[in-house]
């Protein structure tokens, strides 16, 4: 093809798919069937996976929990198993190690099949400033919360590629697509797990295999003690978010394959005037919304960052 050719195909192409997103504003989209899909969420022992965990036990899924925490897992197996939840299995399992991940991988295609839908959501934070934070918490923070997604993909997305069918999850954050002063390894992880999300999805698309959806989660701080003792500034525009608000539009945001999520809505206005406004401008910004403060009395779950 030639350049006026590809160029006429691309001008069309952008008319036709704006007009497709102005509609389908007004028209609501359509559920698909989860029926018989094998469903595997990481960090499933507490917070944000374990909600999700109770979502889709409803449903007619086979439930796949892991996480490093086994007293968590019994827990949110036991909760999901009271909200109707009948093929519900549960691994203990270290996502911050490829050894690990890998061999209970093996494990749950040998003993339930191969996982349909995979929800990497594991994650931790420290908090320290990034000249306080010793090196080990930071080569953890990485493996947790960005490279642990590598070994959960080559263990499951080849038999989701054979099928052409199947559905990839991250659960990042609003810390992967905008730098927060004082979390600089979690942006670190989180913008690497949101690039990382985003490159397999095209390489997907690029093979032809559209029947494997991907859907990015990228929240404000959410009020599951992760992030205890974060303020907000100005909560009408950026609010702490309510756990159970966040699991059930990650499980709309699924069940109408939704690429990307961001919550609050407020998130999409800051990131498009990130892109177009001088640094310093972004600089007064972010002292505007509170972003030098965010971390200053942060707390977190003393137990899980010991």
């Amino acid at each position: 093809m030639n350049f006026i050719v590809e160029t006429l195909q691309m001008i069309l192409l952008t008319i036709y798919y704006h007009i497709e997103a102005f509609i389908k504003l007004f028209i609501p989209p359509k559920l698909k069937d989860l029926s018989g899909e094998i469903v595997l969420i990481t960090g499933a022992g507490s917070g944000i996976g374990r909600l999700m965990a109770i979502e889709f036990a409803a449903l007619d899924v086979s439930l796949v929990l892991w996480d490093i925490n086994e007293d968590g897992l019994k827990e949110t197996a036991r909760q999901a198993k009271e909200k109707g939840g009948s093929r519900i299995y549960y691994f203990q399992c270290d996502c911050s190690d490829r050894a690990v991940v890998y061999r209970v991988a093996d494990q749950v295609k040998r003993e339930i099949g191969d996982v349909t839908i995979l929800i990497n959501n594991a994650g931790i934070v420290n908090g320290k400033k990034f000249m306080d934070t010793p090196d080990a918490l930071i080569e953890k923070t990485i493996r947790v919360n960005s490279v642990s997604h590598f070994w959960t993909y080559k263990a499951f997305l080849p038999a989701m590629i054979a099928k052409n069918h199947g559905h990839l999850v991250s659960v990042a954050s609003s810390a992967g697509l905008i730098g927060v002063n004082g979390l600089a390894d979690y942006c670190a992880s989180k913008f690497a797990a949101v690039g990382f999300a985003e490159s397999v999805a095209l390489e997907l698309i690029a093979e032809g295999k559209d029947g494997v959806k991907t859907t990015i989660v990228c929240p404000y701080f959410i009020n599951t003690g992760m992030f205890d003792g974060c303020g907000t500034k100005w909560p009408r525009l950026l609010p702490i978010l309510d756990p159970d608000y966040v699991a059930k539009k990650i499980m709309k945001g699924i069940l109408t394959d939704q690429v990307y999520i961001f919550l609050p809505r407020t998130l999409y206005f800051l990131l498009a005037v990130k892109c177009i406004v001088p640094f310093k401008q972004s600089v007064n910004l972010g002292m505007y919304f509170g972003a030098f403060s965010f971390m200053d009395a942060f707390k977190g779950r003393e137990k899980k960052q010991n």
